[in-house]
């Protein structure tokens, strides 16, 4: 079974030509090739050997930022792009100048970047991800730490919990716009596609296009 996984720390993307994994996993044929994303942590239980892999799987065959890269070339991009990618654990972005690598930077240290906070804030004040809505005001944090910090004093002195992790998710696209040297235009790519309230915060200083989860998987995959 040919099978290529971008192995992250809550879930894990998979393209195969086979279709072999759960139903409730799928999500769509294209091209011949199915996607599936399904909890990391299956990965290991169904002993799952990838053709090619990245991602936090101990024996990760592909280095991240050259997957990210190979991705998003096969993808519509300008020749001159920066394509951001954040997940549950890091964030880290490449530029191309006329079609060519030209800058990249890689942040795994720093939560304020990352979706792994906001996915714990969300389930400890029990608040649905659709719940979360653009504000104009936002925390200004370069700490995941300080971040809940002021989100906990904000919703004790009575904001609504959605309110105020709002503000903070307003912070992270305020510090991923800042950490890709803040680009007029940038091409998502990451579970953040999917966060409306991100999208719409990160929009109001710069351009967004959204590649989708499946940038990395796709740069796995030989042309």
């Amino acid at each position: 079974m040919t099978t290529y996984i971008d192995a992250g720390t809550t879930y894990s993307k998979i393209i195969t030509r086979d279709k072999v994994f759960d139903e409730k996993f799928y999500l769509r044929n294209y091209d011949g090739k199915n996607y599936y994303i399904i909890p990391s942590k299956l990965i290991k239980e169904q002993n799952i050997i990838p053709t090619r892999s990245c991602g936090h799987m101990a024996d990760a065959s592909e280095n991240e930022i050259i997957a990210l890269a190979n991705g998003a070339k096969k993808l519509n991009i300008d020749r001159n792009a920066t394509v951001l990618d954040l997940g549950s654990r890091d964030a880290k972005w490449i530029s191309f100048k006329d079609g060519k690598f030209h800058d990249m930077d890689w942040n795994t240290s720093c939560a304020s970047s990352t979706g792994a906070t906001v996915e714990m804030l969300l389930k400890f004040y029990d608040v649905k991800p659709d719940d979360l809505l653009f504000t104009p005001e936002k925390f200004a944090v370069t700490c995941g730490i300080f971040g809940m910090e002021k989100i906990m004093d904000s919703i004790s002195n009575g904001t609504k919990p959605a309110e105020a992790i709002s503000k903070f998710v307003h912070g992270i696209a305020f510090n991923a716009w800042n950490f890709a040297k803040r680009p007029e235009k940038i091409y998502l790519s990451g579970g953040f596609c999917e966060n409306k309230c991100f999208t719409d915060s990160l929009e109001k200083y710069a351009e967004v296009v959204l590649l989708g989860r499946f940038v990395l998987c796709e740069g796995l995959i030989d042309q």
